[in-house]
């Protein structure tokens, strides 16, 4: 039996959640969809240039995890690129930071500059 998806953990949803070629209409039902969970691992990764290491503590996974995440993320995003196809961000395992730590390994959020303060029974 497979080991139960473990909550991944996600800074910041996308400012936008709908991308596609200028001057077609967005073919929704065709879409590439992509996780915020694999967002996140493209915005720690390729935008904040941290290691994959660096992203899997952040994320609070393995690295092999993030690993496969970035490796379907990029992917995605060039089926999307080359094929010119709507891509859509949605869905996925993940846990949203509240802006207290709560989310991001229990340090503070960095992108939100605030200092981490969690209630007892947290990460048990």
């Amino acid at each position: 039996m497979p080991r139960p998806t473990k909550c991944r953990r996600v800074c910041c949803l996308p400012r936008s959640e709908r991308f596609g070629p200028l001057g077609l209409p967005m073919d929704l039902d065709g879409a590439v969809r992509m996780t915020v969970d694999e967002y996140e691992t493209i915005r720690l990764i390729d935008l904040e240039d941290m290691t994959q290491e660096e992203c899997a503590r952040r994320m609070n996974v393995a690295r092999t995890t993030v690993q496969g995440i970035y490796d379907s993320a990029r992917r995605k995003l060039a089926e999307s690129l080359v094929l010119g196809r709507t891509l859509r961000i949605e869905g996925g395992e993940y846990m949203l930071c509240d802006g207290h730590g709560r989310g991001c390994g229990g340090r503070g959020c960095p992108r939100r500059g605030s200092v981490a303060v969690l209630p007892e029974n947290e990460g048990a």
